[in-house]
């Protein structure tokens, strides 16, 4: 299954572009109702104990994993394929980010999205964060679908 980011072109985003290798390289799929991203943290994304994550990835991971989710579901609403022209992009409104445990560096972390509510140019998306099952930290995201031509804009 190839995962979202990797059909939108010209992504060049720090935590979802597949076109920028110096960055997370997230990957998101659908399962059922939820999106679902799984991530390896680097021993560099690191808090100020090298054994815990970074609060700013994990934020980072949050952000561009329920953007891909919004965007994603807008593609889904209008019955086209995800990166099919006219391309959907969305931004970040709003993000918060609840911290409810350390979330350990040399595991796994999974990202489980879900649409909480869609209009037409804004999503809603909640997020929870696991390491080894336990659940580590939870978001929101307000997406705001944008024209293509914010990407081209100078």
């Amino acid at each position: 299954m190839t995962a979202i980011q990797d059909q939108l072109a010209h992504n060049h985003c720090y935590g979802c572009g597949a076109e920028n290798e110096k960055g997370l390289q997230i990957k998101s799929h659908w399962h059922g109702d939820e999106c679902v991203c799984h991530y390896r943290p680097r021993p560099e994304q690191c808090a100020g104990p090298e054994q815990y994550v970074y609060g700013g990835t994990i934020a980072s991971l949050v952000d561009c994993h329920s953007i891909g989710t919004a965007l994603s579901n807008y593609y889904k609403l209008e019955g086209r394929d995800v990166g099919e022209a006219p391309e959907i992009w969305c931004v970040t409104g709003r993000l918060t980010v609840n911290y409810l445990a350390p979330t350990p560096i040399d595991k796994e972390i999974e990202v489980r999205a879900t649409i909480a509510e869609v209009g037409e140019r804004k999503t809603l998306v909640k997020s929870r964060v696991y390491s080894d099952g336990i659940q580590t930290a939870e978001g929101e995201v307000i997406a705001i679908r944008v024209p293509d031509s914010w990407k081209n804009a100078n």
